[in-house]
């Protein structure tokens, strides 16, 4: 009989797990969207546009930092709301859309960058 395959010691620890890979992505996304916007030229989208977007990443930037430093703070688990996370999901669709159009024109885009995953519980 085969010994049983590696499990999170609880559900609390896989759930923590999620929350911290999901926060990372979200991260990345971010910090990705201020990248495209770098690059991004007018026929794309304006100036205007660009820097309301950039302003909306970046509060959301400080709100998921605030987020992790809470989870880091809590000696528990935690969960996020669907509010909260929502606006977050709706502007990494953003960015991937702004990436498209780029990729569209043949922009040439740097490479992106994936921090390493976290090790997994147990």
């Amino acid at each position: 009989m085969s010994a049983a395959p590696s499990q999170p010691e609880s559900g609390a620890d896989l759930l923590d797990h999620l929350l911290g890979s999901l926060l990372d992505d979200f991260r990345v996304w971010f910090a990705r969207g201020e990248v495209l916007l770098d690059l991004c030229p007018e026929s794309v989208m304006a100036a205007e546009q660009r820097e309301q977007f950039r302003a909306e990443l970046q509060e959301a930037g400080r709100a998921l930092m605030a987020a992790s430093a809470l989870r880091q703070a809590t000696p528990a688990p935690m969960a996020l709301s669907l509010e909260t996370m929502a606006p977050w999901h709706q502007l990494v669709m953003r960015v991937w859309s702004l990436s498209a159009r780029l990729r569209a024109l043949q922009l040439p885009l740097p490479q992106l960058e994936w921090p390493e995953p976290p090790a997994f519980p147990g």
